[in-house]
C-alpha cells in the first residue's frame, strides 16, 4: 500500500504519524512547497522570542525515522483520481494508492487597488519578509482572528499601530458586539488605535512609505502595511479532477472525498460540524490534526467516524484573553455577566440544561489561570446536562469548576480522544481504559457526587 500525503502542516504532519502507527509496513510519501512548520508559533518568531530552527516541525531525520519518502520545494499541480497519480510542478507525477489532500490555505487578498504591495501575514515567508523591511509604523487591514494572532509582536515591533477593520467590531467572528468593545477599549487603552467600519479603497506609493485611500476621501501614511483579512483553501488544483467542492473540500466523516481513495484534512476540509450544522471548514490546528488523524487511520483500514469540528477560537492580546465556543453568538437563552472595570465578560448560550456555546473575556488570572477555557470547551463539546448546576452557573457565573466536575464532562471526553495508533475492539480510534495512578481521596465523591444546594 502506497500512500500520498499533500502538505506538511499540522493534518498532514498527524497523518504521517497514524498512517506509520497503524501500518508499519506502508510505503508513506510526503509532497510539500514549504518545509514543515509550526504556523502558531509564528508571532513568538515576529516578536524575536524563538530562532528559526524553533519554527520548523519536522526535518530529514523526522520523516527518515519514520520511513517517510519527502518531495519538499515542489506544488502539486493536478490530481488524476481515475489513474492514482498527482502531477508537480516540474511535470512529474507520484502514484499513489490512497491520497491525502492537506494542502491548507493562504491570505485572501481584498480586492483594492495596490494590494499587491502590501505583506499578507500567514506564511514564515511573509513573517521573514516583514522583519526585513521598515515597520516602524505599521497599519493592520483586518481585526479578525488573523490580526490578533499577531497583534502582541507587531505592537513590540512598531512604534504606532494602527487597525482597520470594515465591519462594525473587532473580531466579527468570533465575539459578540459587547466583548467585541471592552477588547477595542482595552487596547485603546494601550494606544493601539482601531478603526471599525472603514473601508480601504487604495494603497499607493508615498516616497518610500505607504499611502492608504479611505472611502470618504480620508488617507493614512505608514512604513508597512500587513494583510490580515481571511483566508481561502488551496483547492485550485482540483480543477477538473471531479473531487466536490463548496467553499473547501467535501468530506464526509470518515473524511473522504467525492473521489475514490482520495482524503482531506485541515483548512481544504468542509467536514462534519459536532453540533449538527452545515459541513463548515474550521481553519484551526486542533481540527487539523483531529482531521488528519481520521484520515490516515481510514486509509489505513480501520473504519473511524468523526463527529464533527466544534467552533472555538482562543487568543491573548495585551495581557487580556478572550475566547468563544460553539454557538457563541445566539442571544435565546443566555447568561451574561460584565466587569468593565476589570475587563471579564462571560456570555453562557443555554440549550435546555447544556450549555451550546459562550464567551470568555479577562485578565489571565480571571480567564486561564483559573482552567475555565477548557472547562467551558468541555462543556459545550460534551453536550453534558447539567441538572441543576444550570442554575449554580446562573448565580455564580464565575465557578465554572464544580459544575465541569460533576457533571461528568472529563470522563465523556476520555472516552473521545484521538490519539495515534491506539484502535478500540469496538472500532473507534480511541485510548484504551488506564486505571489511576493514584487513589481517590474523600473528597472526590463529594465533588462528583455532590449536589449545587
Amino acid at each position: 500500500m502506497r500512500h500520498l500525503v499533500i502538505g506538511a502542516g499540522p493534518a498532514g504532519l498527524a497523518a504521517v504519524e497514524t498512517l506509520r502507527a497503524l501500518d508499519p509496513q506502508a510505503e508513506i510519501a510526503l509532497v510539500c512547497d514549504e518545509p514543515p512548520y509550526a504556523r502558531m508559533v509564528l508571532p513568538y518568531y515576529l516578536q524575536g522570542n524563538i530562532e528559526d530552527r524553533a519554527v520548523l516541525t519536522a526535518d530529514a531525520g523526522w520523516f527518515e525515522a519514520r520511513g517517510v519518502e519527502t518531495v519538499l520545494g515542489r506544488r502539486v499541480t493536478g490530481l488524476e483520481p481515475a489513474e492514482h497519480r498527482v502531477l508537480l510542478d516540474d511535470g512529474t507525477a507520484l502514484e499513489y494508492d490512497r491520497c491525502l489532500v492537506a494542502t491548507g490555505s493562504r491570505v485572501r487578498t481584498p480586492d483594492v487597488a495596490g494590494a499587491d504591495s502590501a505583506v499578507p501575514m500567514w506564511t514564515l515567508e511573509h513573517a521573514r519578509t516583514w522583519l526585513g523591511s521598515p515597520h516602524s509604523e505599521t497599519v493592520v487591514v483586518g481585526a479578525g482572528f488573523i490580526a490578533f494572532t499577531i497583534l502582541d509582536a507587531v505592537v513590540a515591533r512598531s512604534r504606532s499601530v494602527r487597525f482597520l477593520e470594515r465591519e462594525a467590531q473587532v473580531l466579527p467572528r468570533m465575539l459578540d458586539a459587547v466583548a467585541a468593545g471592552l477588547v477595542q477599549r482595552h487596547l485603546e487603552a494601550r494606544g493601539i488605535q482601531v478603526r471599525t467600519g472603514v473601508e480601504l479603497e487604495q494603497i499607493e506609493e508615498a516616497g518610500a512609505r505607504r499611502r492608504l485611500q479611505l472611502a470618504g476621501g480620508e488617507s493614512l501614511e505608514c512604513d508597512s502595511v500587513l494583510l490580515a483579512t481571511g483566508i481561502q483553501p488551496n483547492v485550485e488544483f482540483l480543477q477538473g479532477s471531479g473531487v466536490d467542492r463548496n467553499h473547501a473540500i467535501v468530506v464526509d466523516d470518515r473524511m473522504q472525498t467525492s473521489a475514490p481513495d482520495v482524503y482531506a484534512a485541515g483548512d481544504v476540509a468542509e467536514g462534519p460540524d459536532l453540533q449538527g450544522g452545515a459541513r463548515t471548514v474550521r481553519a484551526i490546528q486542533p481540527v487539523a490534526v483531529d482531521h488528519g488523524r481520521i484520515a490516515a487511520a481510514n486509509m489505513a483500514g480501520e473504519d473511524v467516524r468523526y463527529d464533527g469540528a466544534l467552533t472555538m477560537n482562543i487568543l491573548a492580546v495585551q495581557g487580556l484573553e478572550a475566547s468563544s465556543f460553539g454557538h457563541w453568538e445566539s442571544q435565546d437563552d443566555v447568561t451574561c455577566v460584565e466587569n468593565p472595570a476589570d475587563g471579564i465578560y462571560r456570555k453562557y448560550v443555554w440549550d435546555g440544561d447544556r450549555l451550546a456555546g459562550g464567551i470568555l473575556v479577562g485578565p489571565t488570572h480571571a480567564v486561564s489561570g483559573l482552567n475555565d477555557v477548557g472547562m467551558l470547551k468541555g462543556l459545550v463539546q460534551s453536550g453534558v446536562a447539567l441538572g441543576p448546576w444550570r442554575a449554580h452557573l446562573e448565580e455564580n457565573p464565575l465557578d465554572l469548576r464544580r459544575p465541569y466536575v460533576a457533571s461528568g464532562a472529563a470522563k465523556i471526553l476520555l472516552g473521545t480522544t484521538l490519539l495515534a495508533g491506539c484502535a478500540s475492539a469496538g472500532g473507534g480510534f480511541r485510548w484504551p481504559a488506564v486505571a489511576p495512578k493514584r487513589g481517590r481521596t474523600p473528597h472526590h465523591g463529594v465533588l462528583t457526587g455532590g449536589s449545587p444546594r
